[in-house]
């Protein structure tokens, strides 16, 4: 753990004051015709909390660094994403409220698309029901390989989680997704010589689910990565003296927020269904981390359209949220992800904070070019929590 952490939590202190956390995932863009996503999208609501906001751009890791989606989300808790490093398979398995048991090893997984050279043509099956994944799944369960049982289990859509079960297995592993098209899948080698058997063990189970699959399509083949045990964590209730809870539909974002000790509430699947939830549970908790992934989804497809098209869907229900009045309003993103990239990248995401105790700085939109300008100016996404935190006076002060 950080020495920063160590310091909020010496200062930190329970009040009833609330903080919403909105994270749009992938929020930040780049410009087609002269206009981010963001900038081309009509956000009155947005721009209307920026005004009355302190503005900026956050780094999810430092300059130059494109982050996975889990290193992000940790950022913007508060947690070193360098230092707290936790795979994505045992976010996906916790996600789904599976039961992980010591020793287990977790992936997460695509079905993709293989042509007929053993390329990758499509790395999301497109983006196949999540029914259709479950019958592929039941395929894969239960493959037993060297006293290693493979348990396979769907996540959402073309998503599963593959978790390894038996005696000294290790999760020092590579993917075996290329994370591109137009290349064969990877091979998983050890990256320890204790790795050794479990990189042999997981290859045949890819050749055996290879073998399985190549009768179907789109999804006849399987992509793996994130390779991880779960891993211990100070909480946020340890840290912060929060109460802290999650309302999130994709199990993976549930999945981290367990890992820090958020309670998951149940909700559904659209971003109207989240803040019906939000709203709900307002009075039982203090500290709100509420997701919202289509604008991630259409980014990485290089779908410009569709992410305006989402951000500005996200404008239309902010009232929802800011009805509630909480006495503290980040709006954030855990990376961007523009259309033109089709994929994650490392430029610094728009970010604002609302609380009566701001200071505005005279950002009248919430965009890039905006934000840019703003008080807060460029800073690492970690310590958006302790602003947060003393916004809602939740800090004691330092020192005599």
């Amino acid at each position: 753990m950080n020495n920063n952490l160590d310091l909020i939590r010496q200062l930190s202190r329970s009040t009833p004051s609330r903080i919403v956390m909105l994270v749009i995932d992938g929020l930040g863009g780049l410009p087609h015709n002269g206009k981010t996503e963001l900038e081309a999208a009509h956000t009155p609501k947005l721009d209307s909390l920026a005004a009355k906001s302190i503005c900026g751009l956050s780094l999810p890791i430092s300059l130059g660094i494109t982050p996975g989606s889990a290193p992000g989300h940790l950022s913007l808790f508060g947690y070193d994403p360098v230092g707290c490093q936790i795979g994505r398979g045992v976010l996906e398995a916790l996600g789904i409220d599976f039961h992980l048991v010591m020793g287990d090893v977790a992936a997460r997984g695509n079905f993709c698309t293989l042509d007929n050279n053993g390329l990758v043509s499509d790395r999301r099956a497109g983006r196949i029901a999540t029914d259709k994944s479950a019958e592929l799944c039941q395929l894969l369960d239960g493959i037993e390989i060297d006293g290693v049982k493979a348990i396979v289990r769907p996540v959402k859509d073309h998503r599963l989680v593959v978790v390894f079960r038996g005696e000294g297995l290790s999760d020092e592993l590579s993917d075996s997704d290329p994370q591109q098209t137009g290349v064969a899948p990877e091979k998983v080698a050890s990256l320890s010589r204790d790795a050794k058997r479990t990189a042999d063990v997981v290859n045949q189970f890819i050749l055996k689910a290879k073998g399985l699959l190549a009768g179907h399509h789109p999804a006849n083949m399987v992509l793996l990565r994130g390779f991880s045990r779960r891993p211990k964590l100070p909480t946020m209730a340890d840290i912060y003296k929060l109460k802290p809870a999650a309302v999130a539909s994709y199990p993976m974002y549930r999945g981290l927020a367990k890992v820090v000790g958020m309670e998951v509430l149940p909700t559904g699947a659209t971003i109207e269904d989240e803040l019906k939830t939000l709203e709900q549970n307002f009075g039982g908790y203090d500290f709100f981390f509420v997701h919202f992934k289509a604008t991630d989804a259409a980014g990485e497809d290089g779908d410009f359209n569709r992410k305006v098209a989402a951000l500005e869907h996200i404008d239309k229900v902010l009232p929802m949220l800011t009805g509630l009045k909480p006495d503290v309003t980040v709006v954030c993103g855990d990376h961007s992800t523009p259309a033109m990239l089709k994929g994650h990248s490392w430029h610094p995401v728009p970010l604002m904070i609302y609380s009566a105790y701001c200071r505005p700085d005279g950002v009248r939109q919430f965009s890039e070019s905006a934000c840019l300008a703003g008080g807060l100016g460029r800073l690492a996404a970690v310590d958006i929590m302790p602003l947060a935190m003393a916004n809602a006076l939740k800090l004691n002060k330092f020192g005599a």
